[in-house]
């Protein structure tokens, strides 16, 4: 999975444009004008309040991001993100909000990614064992680079079973939904896909079937609690707003409440991962952090990934029609008459359309929408507009899907367009599609933060539309909203018939 260190510079807003002009340019060069940074934090605790308030319940999300771009005429602005007080002792952020800024965020030259990786705050280290998970850890950490080198371990020894896995574990998603179907007339997505991509997962990563181990079916409802209590003061789960905001954005929820859930996690990985452990001991790392490690990584990171990317990916692809199925069903089909009716690594590359219709998906709805950082020393951001002082320690928030659908970078920027991607001029997009915590075009090092699934994440992605239209020659959809990515419900699903 690791390849030679990648270099990340700065975005421009095309192919042929010059490299970034300096902070003080020489005589005769023209430059983006140095701007201070606008935007302000309001008054001490209450503007936190505020913002948090927005940004939940007043105005939501986007348009908390909107109402900034449009008040100060400006991407980079400063802003305060929640959850702010009680839990966050400093909610202050310089946000970055358009795709030639956010790459800065990638750049651990300038930035530090210690204790970030859910933002201005960071969950008790009782929900991991009293562990700091590597996606804590900055790579400047000595650790950073085993625990990352165990998860390139773990990625390698596992891809023979990647595909045949895949394949069983999806079949059964299936034929549940056939079922409901033919009952009920419609069919929930949620509970069968999670439970598919657990069992994949313990498959896949390491021979074992979680279903017939201790742990049953409970394995997804387990992560679900786990996971709110990690994500809880960034989280809206649709209560009251007064009411939501002080249970889960005011206070911590207590991790005890959650510690026999996570233990029966932790005993199945304990349990199921012995040559991945071994692995571990010899590389340094004591087998009880690698198990912690290794539960985060697959049940937070991977399975996190899954439940939340497949639905949206479900939905975009649904809500694009039959024309684009067919489109898919030919080629997949096609590719795999041509490769000896066998589907495999090199199938999957010849398959143009469906590669970019992950990407796309990707693009218009990363599975993480938000990326931190704290600036190391001073430096420059750009803009599209304009050059921003940064001051050594502030701390950099990047709202990707703003990024990925940059209408100075792409066309249709807030469409789902299938086939962006593919071709030669397609491909030159791909650096902007920076889902991973880096652009599409490089590859997670043990020197970099870029996520060390990448290429697992976008092969697993594209072995679910493969399995759907070797299937399925359409489908209908209803689409509803849950507090991570969308709630998909199958209303009609067409045998293959070609």
């Amino acid at each position: 999975m690791a390849s030679h260190p990648a270099t990340v510079r700065p975005i421009s807003d095309s192919p042929s444009e010059k490299p970034s002009m300096p902070a003080v340019a020489k005589p005769g060069e023209t430059q983006l004008p140095l701007k201070k940074i606008p935007g302000d934090y309001g008054i001490p605790f209450i503007g936190a309040i505020k913002d948090r308030l927005d940004y939940f319940y007043n105005q939501g999300r986007d348009e908390f991001f909107k109402s900034k771009i449009q008040k100060y005429q400006s991407t980079v602005v400063r802003t305060n993100m929640p959850p702010g007080p009680f839990i966050a002792s400093n909610p202050k952020v310089i946000a970055l909000l358009d795709a030639k800024s956010f790459p800065v965020l990638f750049d651990v030259s300038k930035v530090e990614k210690k204790d970030l990786f859910t933002g201005t705050y960071m969950p008790s280290t009782s929900l991991t064992g009293g562990y700091r998970i590597l996606s804590y850890l900055d790579p400047s950490e000595p650790k950073h680079a085993k625990i990352k080198q165990l998860l390139f371990f773990l990625l390698k020894s596992s891809s023979d079973r990647v595909l045949p896995e895949f394949e069983i574990c999806y079949t059964e998603l299936f034929e549940t939904l056939e079922k409901e179907l033919a009952a009920t007339g419609k069919s929930s997505f949620t509970a069968p896909n999670e439970q598919a991509a657990f069992n994949f997962l313990g498959l896949a990563y390491f021979g074992s079937n979680p279903t017939y181990t201790k742990l049953g079916v409970d394995g997804p409802t387990l992560i679900g609690k786990w996971v709110l209590f990690n994500l809880a003061p960034v989280l809206s789960l649709g209560l009251p707003k007064y009411l939501e905001d002080l249970l889960l954005h005011t206070f911590r929820l207590p991790a005890f409440l959650v510690k026999k859930d996570y233990n029966r996690l932790y005993d199945f990985f304990y349990q199921s991962a012995g040559s991945v452990l071994d692995e571990a001991e010899k590389m340094g790392i004591s087998r009880e952090e690698a198990c912690h490690n290794l539960l985060f990584a697959t049940c937070f990171n991977t399975f996190g990934g899954m439940k939340i990317f497949f639905p949206n990916m479900l939905k975009w692809i649904g809500q694009a029609g039959e024309k684009l199925h067919t489109k898919l069903a030919q080629e997949i089909r096609s590719v795999i008459q041509s490769n000896g009716g066998k589907l495999s690594l090199a199938a999957l590359e010849q398959m143009s359309l469906m590669k970019s219709v992950v990407y796309e998906a990707l693009r218009m709805e990363p599975p993480v929408p938000a990326q931190y950082a704290k600036a190391k020393k001073d430096f420059v951001i750009e803009s599209h507009d304009a050059v921003f002082q940064v001051k050594k320690g502030e701390m950099l928030y990047g709202y990707q899907p703003f990024a990925t659908k940059d209408a100075k970078i792409f066309e249709r920027a807030e469409e789902f367009v299938p086939d962006r991607f593919v071709g030669a001029e397609g491909e030159k997009l791909l650096k902007y599609v920076v889902w991973s915590n880096g652009p599409e075009t490089e590859n997670p090092t043990v020197e970099n933060k870029q996520c060390a699934g990448k290429q697992f994440v976008v092969l697993i992605s594209r072995l679910f539309v493969v399995q759907l239209f070797k299937r399925y020659d359409t489908f209908e959809i209803e689409v509803g909203s849950s507090p991570l990515g969308a709630a998909i419900t199958i209303t009609s699903l067409k045998a293959a018939t070609f």
